[in-house]
């Protein structure tokens, strides 16, 4: 049975801090914190959360999209567990998208981020593996990656402007 974990809050020096590598193939403790990862990403109706935000400066991350009340339109996919990931390419097109974060409750942003990419990563089984994504998807592995790296999405930001409390956004986002 998979335990829910507690989330890093912005201002924690975990999440400032560069994440260290995994040694892969995964045991049988690594393959339960991503059980454990999962978990709490799905009980916060997130759409991806990295491993800095449960306390472990780890280069793992889940990207797993579905709809949930944080994110009514997002796209339904398997979830994807993401360890030791390089984006290899960036489309020229950079699009802004809300975005927000389990680490940063209650805040939005409008976030500039490519609208496609190509990352590697592994498995936990060792694999590697290179793959393009692109829009939400794009979207939410572009967020996680950053947390390996010590950036939250607020940086990413053009301007302080692009910034709503939640109850805002849902106001001004009738599909929300």
């Amino acid at each position: 049975m998979p335990t829910l974990r507690q989330i890093a809050q912005l201002g924690h020096p975990v999440l400032r801090t560069l994440a260290e590598s995994v040694d892969l193939p995964a045991g049988t403790s690594l393959r339960t914190f991503a059980d454990d990862l999962l978990a709490t990403m799905r009980d916060a109706d997130g759409v991806g959360i990295a491993a800095p935000q449960v306390y472990e400066s780890s280069s793992l991350f889940i990207v797993a999209s579905k709809p949930n009340p944080r994110y009514p339109d997002a796209p339904e996919m398997e979830p994807l567990v993401v360890a030791n990931p390089e984006i290899v390419w960036r489309s020229d097109e950079i699009v802004k998208g809300w975005e927000g974060c389990l680490s940063i409750p209650g805040i939005r942003g409008l976030v500039p981020r490519h609208q496609t990419i190509r990352a590697r990563y592994r498995t936990l089984d060792g694999q590697e593996l290179e793959t393009e994504f692109a829009g939400f998807i794009a979207r939410v592995f572009q967020h996680e990656d950053d947390h390996l790296r010590g950036i939250v999405f607020l940086d990413r930001l053009e301007s302080n402007r692009d910034i709503l409390c939640e109850r805002e956004f849902r106001r001004l986002d009738p599909k929300s």
